[in-house]
Order: structure tokens, then C-alpha cells, then sequence
């Protein structure tokens, strides 16, 4: 295209540089955030503080101290006692096997949802469920369950009038350790729910249609590519389910009171009002939970890190 220069231009000036731009704002040094941006953060800093940092900073000092505040050991040789160690154990059964269940038929759940080939309106609606399930605990719980599976229980009830089964007569009972692990799941599945529906939706569909061109069944497709893939996810998320249910302490005072003998109930009693009543020794007895559940979180914390590691 031939372009003629406007009258009375000269050839210098056809060849001069463009005038240059505005000069734009300064870039942050380092790109470091504005105070305004700290600003935002800074409720959850205040939370963090108030309500995990300081209170597990009193207790961890409470743990080595008597009645008169001087230092001693004694707290914590006294959580060897048969009792203590007792409730520790039953506490731990009773976290592994809510976990263990509630990791398996979450999972199944998921893999319905999102693998299943179900109608589109399943998945959301189990999510929804779930977020709600998932934070309804303790004495509303405890409630649900005692007029749904108690001795006058609605389910108990009508199991008995028209299909003549006495749930009671085979030696159940949700006061039991059975109760408890089942009442437990009814938070423990949704949880599960939600925590492995974000790995199932990372298993490429690529991957599967690899398998199926090479010859490779379903089966074959699950043992070496798909539960590789998805078993850090799976055990990191059973171990978040055990946390959650060792440091459970509401739903399992509302539901059973004293008859079962779990170390959050113990904890309770020996901070509010037990007969021995001794707050130093609950002070004991907390900060060994909070290694209990620290050892769980970091596992599944390092478990989340690899599958998303092996997930790219």
C-alpha cells in the first residue's frame, strides 16, 4: 500500500520515534502485598491465635505443673494408669473404626457420583447432603440417634410391630461402642464424601481409554492405574477422619454420658467437676490428644502433597 507523507512533512520527520507512552504506576517492590490485603487476613490470624495457639500454649504449660503451679512429671506418669489408658484405647477403636467404615462407604458414594454414569442432578444434591451432614454433631446428633435407634426409637419401634425383630434383643445397644461408631458415621461418610470427590474427578479420562486400547479390563484399569493413583488420597483422608472423631466430644457426652469411658469424655470430667477432680491431669490427657491428632493431620497433610504430586 502506498502511503504519501501529509503535506508540508519532511522525510526526518516520517522517521521520528513515536512519542512514548505515559509513564504507569510504580510496580510494588518485590511485589509484595499492600496493607490493605494484611488487613483481610488478619481476622483469621486473630482466630488462630485466641483459639488454637494460646489455648494449646496454656495447656502444654498446665501438662508440667501441680495444683501450685510448680513443675512435676506427675500429670503425665498418671496417664499410664489403666484407666486413662483404657479410655485412650476405646477412643482409638472407636476413631479407627468410624474412619475405616466411613472412608469405605464414602468413597463408594463418590465413585458413584461422579463415576457412576448417574443422573447429573445426583451429584450435586449428595454434595449439598454432605456439607450439611458433615458439620451436624453433637447434642442434636445425640438426639436424632436416641429417637431413631433408643430402646423407643422410631426405627426400633417399627422394626418390632411389623416385622417382629427386637433390635435390642441381639445385644445392641447406642450407648455401646457399636452405637457410638455408629453415630460417629453419620458424619464421617459426608466428610469422606467431600474430601475424595476432588481426587476421583482428577483420574484423567485419557488414562481409561488408554487402558481399554491396549486390551486392559476394568479391573486391570483399577489395580494399576486408578488405586495407585488414588490411594494417598484415600488413606490421608481416612486419617483426617480419625482425627476428627478421637477429638469428638459433644455428640459422645450427649449420647452415652459416663457408660462408655473414651478419653474426651475422661477430659471432661476431670476439667469440670469429677470427684478426683485434678485440671492439671486434664491438662495431660488434652495435650496427648493434641499429639494424636497432630501425628494423624501431618500424615494426611504429607498423603495430600503426594497425590497431588502424582496426580500431574
Amino acid at each position: 500500500m502506498n502511503v504519501s507523507p501529509r503535506p508540508g512533512a519532511s522525510a526526518p520527520d516520517l522517521l521520528a520515534p513515536a512519542a512514548p507512552l505515559p509513564p504507569s504506576a510504580p510496580a510494588r517492590a518485590g511485589g509484595g502485598a499492600s496493607w490493605l490485603t494484611w488487613l483481610g487476613v488478619l481476622p483469621f490470624f486473630a482466630f488462630a491465635l485466641l483459639f488454637l495457639l494460646m489455648p494449646t500454649a496454656f495447656l502444654m504449660v498446665g501438662a508440667f505443673q501441680d495444683a501450685q503451679g510448680h513443675f512435676t512429671l506427675a500429670n503425665f506418669r498418671e496417664l499410664f494408669q489403666p484407666g486413662v489408658l483404657d479410655a485412650y484405647w476405646i477412643s482409638v477403636k472407636v476413631s479407627a473404626a468410624s474412619a475405616a467404615f466411613g472412608a469405605l462407604f464414602g468413597s463408594l458414594l463418590a465413585w458413584a457420583a461422579v463415576q457412576g454414569r448417574l443422573p447429573g442432578w445426583i451429584r450435586p444434591t449428595l454434595l449439598t447432603f454432605s456439607g450439611v451432614a458433615s458439620n451436624f454433631a453433637g447434642v442434636p446428633l445425640a438426639f436424632a440417634f436416641i429417637c431413631t435407634l433408643g430402646r423407643v426409637g422410631l426405627v426400633t419401634v417399627l422394626a418390632r410391630k411389623y416385622l417382629g425383630f427386637n433390635l435390642y434383643s441381639t445385644g445392641f445397644s447406642i450407648l455401646s461402642f457399636f452405637g457410638l461408631t455408629l453415630t460417629y458415621l453419620y458424619f464421617q461418610i459426608p466428610l469422606m464424601v467431600l474430601i475424595i470427590t476432588p481426587a476421583l474427578d482428577g483420574l484423567k479420562r485419557e488414562w481409561r481409554e488408554a487402558c481399554d486400547c491396549l486390551g486392559g479390563t476394568a479391573g486391570q484399569y483399577w489395580r494399576y492405574v486408578a488405586l495407585p493413583v488414588l490411594w494417598p488420597s484415600v488413606l490421608g483422608a481416612a486419617l483426617l477422619l480419625f482425627a476428627n472423631a478421637f477429638g469428638a466430644v459433644a455428640t459422645a457426652y450427649a449420647l452415652t454420658g459416663s457408660s462408655l469411658n473414651i478419653v474426651t469424655i475422661l477430659l471432661y470430667a476431670q476439667i469440670r467437676g469429677d470427684v478426683l477432680h485434678n485440671q492439671n491431669l486434664g491438662y495431660a490427657l488434652a495435650l496427648g490428644m493434641i499429639v494424636v491428632t497432630g501425628v494423624s493431620n501431618g500424615g494426611y497433610i504429607w498423603l495430600r502433597a503426594r497425590a497431588e504430586r502424582g496426580r500431574r
